[in-house]
Order: C-alpha cells, then sequence, then structure tokens
C-alpha cells in the first residue's frame, strides 16, 4: 500500500494520519502529491502499524446480556480481583490479553466493582460467546503487553490508550483513579506515560481530572 491507500483504509483525513503516526502534516500531504517520495523502510513499518490499527479498532458499542450466550464467573463471587479473571481465563479456555479495567486489575491499580459485567479483551472473536465479554481486537503487540498471576494484560501506557479510545462508551472511574494513584506515587509527576499522539489533548484533560481526583 501507498500513504494515500493506507489513510483510507482508516478512514483518516490526512491530519488525523499524521496526528496517529506522529508525523508532521506537511508531510503527509508532499508524500501523497508525489513532490516527496518516503523512505521504503518507513512504508514498510507504516504499513505494519496500519495493518495492526485495522484489527484492533475501537468499540462502538457495549454487550446487552444474551440467555443464548455462555456466562463467565461473577466477580462478586470472588475475595480478590486476581482469583476471578484466572477464573474467568480458565473458563474462557483460550488465550486472551485483558484490557482497560481488567489490565487495571492485573497491574494492581483497581478493585473491579461487584457487579462487573463486561469484561475487555484482545483475542479471538469465538471469545464473544460469552456474555459480558467485548473483544477490543485480535491481537496487541507482545511490546504493549505483561504476564503476572498466569494471566496476560496490556501495561499501563496501552491502557490508558485504549480507555481513550473508548472513552465514550467506557466508565472512566477506574482509569481515573489508576492515573490518580500513578501521578501520587510519582512524586507528584506523570512522566514515564505516554500515549499515541491522536490523543494527547485528552490525555491532559484526563491528568488534570485524575489530580484532583483524591482532592475531591
Amino acid at each position: 500500500m501507498n500513504i494515500r491507500e493506507m489513510r483510507r483504509r482508516l478512514g483518516d483525513t490526512q491530519s488525523e494520519f499524521a496526528a496517529r503516526y506522529n508525523i508532521p502534516f506537511r508531510t503527509i500531504q508532499n508524500w501523497e502529491s508525489d513532490i516527496r517520495k518516503p523512505p521504503e523502510y518507513l512504508v514498510d513499518l507504516l504499513e505494519y502499524r496500519v495493518q495492526t490499527d485495522l484489527i484492533n479498532r475501537k468499540t462502538a458499542l457495549l454487550p446487552r446480556y444474551d440467555p443464548q450466550k455462555s456466562n463467565l464467573p461473577k466477580r462478586r463471587d470472588f475475595v480478590g480481583a486476581i482469583s476471578w479473571l484466572q477464573a474467568v481465563r480458565d473458563c474462557i479456555g483460550e488465550d486472551v490479553v485483558f484490557a482497560l479495567d481488567e489490565a487495571l486489575m492485573c497491574q494492581g491499580q483497581f478493585g473491579g466493582r461487584n457487579d462487573e459485567f463486561v469484561i475487555w479483551v484482545y483475542g479471538s472473536n469465538s471469545v464473544s460467546r460469552f456474555n459480558g465479554v467485548v473483544v477490543l481486537g485480535n491481537q496487541v503487540s507482545s511490546f504493549n503487553t505483561k504476564e503476572k498471576n498466569g494471566l496476560k494484560y496490556t501495561d499501563f501506557n496501552r491502557t490508558i490508550d485504549d480507555a481513550l479510545a473508548n472513552e465514550a462508551i467506557l466508565d472512566m472511574q477506574g482509569i481515573t483513579e489508576a492515573i490518580s494513584k500513578y501521578y501520587y506515587r510519582n512524586g507528584n509527576s506523570f512522566d514515564g506515560i505516554s500515549v499515541a499522539p491522536e490523543y494527547q489533548s485528552r490525555f491532559e484533560r484526563l491528568a488534570r481530572e485524575a489530580v484532583e481526583y483524591y482532592e475531591m
């Protein structure tokens, strides 16, 4: 694919594509109008990123209860979040990477809710046979995942990116609480957190809310 084809596959404008991959807008214009030609290695890297982003799209709707689907273990039946997620993993019986609130639970950043219904994962579409499971994407880079207690989950930066991508339908309490904890445990600093360029302005707003979270 050339640059224009990549951008159109994503449905991005030139400015959105530039922001997504932190490339100057004028550079995208020059590439697409053949004023300049991007290096082949860069085209290959961009195509890999685009193919990954095409697979890992943001979610549009939250699942509703379907009596035809199987049920997963309930959060309220377990004392700790980790034991619950281990039971969920065993019940699913497939390799999944926990995301969003579940990733925060794996990280020890969020305890979850007793009435937890939605479970966010990266994995095959077949895991949607269970009630409450939202498949964010079929794959996620190993550079953005961690493993502990036999559970795979997205790292903190990827978790924040996923939260901002799905903000319109996500209860942001967990992510706001986690960012607030990070800030105060890190000497009143957000150093170490990096988000995709297209989410930077939204993260700055979220960061302000996080600083005030424990002051309210």
